[in-house]
């Protein structure tokens, strides 16, 4: 076996199962998971009637790049929610669809990491630790760049020294953010394209909860966004990932895009022939359908910031936490600064389940000393429906309540 499978830490759901085992919640009260950030809105029904529509096709072999009209709805879909120039994102040749971002994200790096010279790969930290499993796999050393409250959970670029920068080949983005919910602004992008010129690495964006934000006139910025304000045409060593996940409400159809570099698209196409992992024929015609429409995402927009303001009003007397702009996730500091002890006890005392937020991040030297960005924080990922997740905040503020 791959000796790189021993790098591996245990997954975040590993964790919390060993931390809830052995304890017994109140049977009197439904669980409720916030720990997951599984959307559990309704998708769209004119998605699952093409996916009916196009059942048959189970029979036929999908091709690696798509049927050209999927692409063309991708890019179409980009180049609207980002203002690029028309044409400017060729279907042929900046767009491949994918299984959802998670496995596009990992086949990436394997894809790209060159292991025959320093092979850093630069994350936020928290983080989704897909970023992290798929540098070991790839014989690359993580690089964990803190995403701490004082500057807002986003990294300081600025603070990492030239010569981590030299080995770097990928600089991972996540906007805006999981866990923290942190939205990268477009010069920060642009700082990046700048540092990526100079020290010859690619600029990885994944991009999967851009939909989810909170004030309507105020959309996430994006790469691509960054890169069309620049002039930068081609998107030279920058690469996006989208996904209908969060979106559409459609984790389970496993349906994405990667766009960008098509120095970068045309190798990792060639990567993905070999893989074998080509997008459901199916799957594509429900896909063309869902980037296609935006009402729906306007719905869910909505029935997002309904739950936010909800819990905010329940939860803001007795947690500290940012409102995010965007993203399905809170981020709070939890009282006492123990995450683990609170998962565990709420879960024991109200049967609700968070993530604590040592288990989505690591270790790191700050100001001379060794400390985790995420310990003393919980992830809430308010996904459930507007009942539910109220009454989960309910219980999480009697729980803190009574312990004051």
């Amino acid at each position: 076996m791959n000796p790189e499978l021993a790098a591996l830490k245990p997954y975040p759901f590993e964790k919390l199962a060993t931390l809830k085992a052995g304890v017994t919640p109140p049977a009197a009260l439904p669980h409720i998971a916030l720990s997951i950030g599984e959307p559990r809105h309704a998708p769209p029904d004119a998605v699952l009637e093409a996916l009916r529509r196009h059942e048959s096709d189970v029979a036929r072999y999908p091709a690696t790049a798509g049927l050209p009209e999927l692409r063309q709805a991708m890019a179409a879909w980009a180049t609207r929610r980002f203002g690029l120039s028309a044409d400017s994102l060729d279907p042929e040749r900046h767009i491949l669809p994918v299984n959802g971002t998670r496995e596009a994200i990992f086949a990436f790096v394997q894809a790209a990491l060159d292991r025959t010279r320093p092979a850093r790969v630069a994350m936020p930290n928290p983080f989704y630790q897909i970023y992290e499993g798929a540098t070991l796999l790839a014989g690359g050393q993580p690089e964990y760049l803190d995403c701490r409250a004082d500057r807002g959970f986003r990294p300081d670029l600025d603070a990492v020294p030239a010569d981590v920068w030299r080995d770097t080949q990928i600089v991972f983005v996540c906007s805006p953010g999981n866990p923290t919910g942190a939205v990268t602004p477009l010069e920060e992008f642009t700082r990046l394209i700048e540092l990526a010129d100079e020290f010859d690495f690619i600029v990885a964006s994944d991009e999967c909860y851009s939909e989810l934000y909170l004030d309507e006139d105020t959309p996430p910025p994006g790469l691509l966004q960054a890169c069309a304000a620049l002039g930068r045409h081609d998107y030279r060593r920058c690469i996006v990932f989208h996904s209908l996940s969060k979106r559409s409400n459609l984790p389970g159809l496993r349906s994405g895009f990667v766009a960008g570099d098509a120095e970068l698209i045309v190798p990792f196409k060639r990567y993905r022939t070999y893989h074998g992992c080509a997008m459901p024929l199916q799957v594509q015609h429900a896909s063309i359908v869902a980037w296609n429409d935006e009402r729906h995402v306007l719905a869910n927009r909505d029935a997002y910031r309904e739950k936010f303001a909800a819990v905010t009003d329940i939860l803001a007397p007795v947690m500290d936490f940012p409102v995010p702009s965007a993203s399905f996730y809170l981020w709070p500091a939890v009282p006492g600064g123990d995450d683990e002890a609170f998962a565990r006890d709420l879960f024991a005392e109200q049967h609700v389940t968070v993530l604590p937020g040592r288990y989505m991040s690591r270790d790191s030297a700050t100001a001379g000393r060794r400390s985790n960005p995420g310990s003393g924080r919980v992830r809430l990922a308010l996904v459930a429906e507007l009942e539910a997740t109220v009454e989960a905040a309910k219980r999480i503020r009697r729980f803190i309540e009574s312990r004051e």
